[in-house]
């Protein structure tokens, strides 16, 4: 059963100076794995952006509201490059409560704007 549906857009271009331009800042909304590629490359902003429109997309899938940290949802990709979400402590927690037991995440990038979908589901 979807117990919610969350869509995020997001302009790379702003996203990449607002990285650039507070310090920090990526390191509060990524974990350390996701700011690199699988070869060990740092990520790109196009990359980056679509990863955090997933997040913000999980937060409207959840019910939005504050109290959970970036860092506590990771986009973690398969060996054939599949996308999904890893969940953990406030996220984790919050997901749990609804009776959510897997989400869905879609990416993508294209003239200039990453978007993502999440659909939260319980079985």
């Amino acid at each position: 059963m979807i117990i919610g549906v969350g869509i995020d857009v997001v302009d790379v271009a702003r996203f990449a100076e607002s990285l650039s331009r507070t310090e920090g800042l990526a390191g509060r909304l990524f974990t350390p794995a996701e700011l690199l590629t699988v070869s060990g490359a740092e990520r790109s902003a196009t990359s980056l952006a679509a990863r955090f429109a997933a997040k913000e997309a999980l937060a409207k899938a959840l019910g939005g509201g504050g109290g959970m940290l970036w860092t506590d949802a990771e986009v973690v990709l398969d060996g054939a490059g599949r996308p999904s979400l890893a969940l953990t402590g406030s996220v984790a927690s919050r997901a749990a409560a609804q009776g959510i037991t897997h989400c869905h995440v879609s990416l993508s990038h294209d003239g200039g704007i990453a978007s993502a979908t999440v659909i939260a589901e319980a079985l």
